[in-house]
């Protein structure tokens, strides 16, 4: 996994530059994350895998999948990624473009799991408290995990906050064992 981001790394800031520069970040963001669901695609990456399909027609392949929604920027983003054979890193180039893409813009994204399906009162106050927490501003995502009995699991970049009932429970069963 290191040598892949050690590999995207420069794509994904190559991308991060041109996006910036044209004051197109949520747009390259988007690209990004439509490609990558494109090549991921086990059709698309059994095609892109087959000896038989030179460059030119990989590249033909994933810009007639995309169509209108690649502009002439990221058709030549493309084109350099087929070219130098590291279409399949669209995924990790798509990743750490939207790290660089959040730390420039101050942002960062919750994972917010819930026992239970949360109010928008509640997922408002839990944003206004993360914000205030991580000093930037919060995109949620809510997802109900009945598994966690009660409480919630919050989830900001590598930081976990897990004030749920199961994270307890497996905190008092560690500690009886001791």
């Amino acid at each position: 996994m290191a040598e892949l981001a050690t590999i995207a790394r420069p794509y994904a800031e190559a991308a991060f530059g041109l996006a910036r520069d044209d004051q197109a970040l949520p747009a390259w963001s988007e690209m990004l994350r439509f490609a990558s669901t494109i090549v991921t695609d086990p059709r698309v990456t059994k095609a892109l895998d087959n000896p038989r399909l030179d460059n030119a027609a990989k590249e033909s392949l994933l810009l007639s999948i995309g169509g209108d929604r690649f502009g002439a920027q990221a058709r030549n983003f493309i084109h350099v990624l087929v070219e130098g054979e590291r279409v399949s890193l669209l995924p990790q180039i798509a990743e750490m473009f939207e790290t660089l893409k959040n730390d420039a813009e101050a942002t960062a994204t919750a994972t917010i799991e819930s026992a239970m399906e949360l109010t928008e009162a509640q997922v408002a106050e839990l944003k206004a408290a993360l914000e205030k927490r991580f000093g930037r501003k919060i995109e949620t995502t809510v997802t109900v995990n009945p598994d966690l009995i009660g409480g919630a699991r919050v989830t900001v970049g590598d930081a976990v906050l897990d004030g749920s009932v199961q994270a307890k429970l497996a905190a008092m069963h560690t500690q009886l064992r001791a």
